[in-house]
């Protein structure tokens, strides 16, 4: 049988939680694993599901194959010492301009990840870091 099509901007705009975003965005992740999509169709759609999630509340983290994924990844990689140093956050703002993400979205996910740290007994250090003027 041929593949179902992918998913779709109406979907999207359908979902109305993080949550129903989530099983979007792991129908896309089977699409890719099955071959019925390619990684840059996935990477795309992935990046608006990530929009999307911007604009509903809450702030739980939607997983979907995204820039902001890729970036939300290496955040965790420096994040798992619990010492967030200001050298990695100057490597972390290289990082950010070339996946076009922005301050807040950082400061969003930053902040997700700390909290999670949080609940699981860490404590967690964020070295002051000032950002260069655009």
């Amino acid at each position: 049988p041929p593949p179902p099509p992918p998913p779709n901007q109406t979907q999207f705009a359908r979902a109305l939680s993080r949550y129903a975003l989530q099983e979007i965005a792991s129908t896309i992740q089977n699409d890719l694993d099955r071959r019925h999509l390619s990684y840059d169709e996935a990477l795309n759609l992935g990046n608006v599901i990530q929009h999307h999630a911007d604009r509903l509340p809450g702030d739980t983290i939607v997983y979907a194959i995204s820039d902001r994924d890729a970036y939300r990844r290496t955040l965790e990689l420096y994040l798992k010492d619990a010492v967030l140093s200001r050298t990695e956050q100057l490597l972390l703002w290289e990082e950010r301009r070339r996946l076009g993400i922005s301050d807040s979205e950082h400061d969003r996910l930053l902040n997700q990840l700390v909290e999670q740290m949080k609940r699981q007994g860490k404590t967690v250090a964020v070295h002051a870091f000032k950002r260069a003027s655009a």
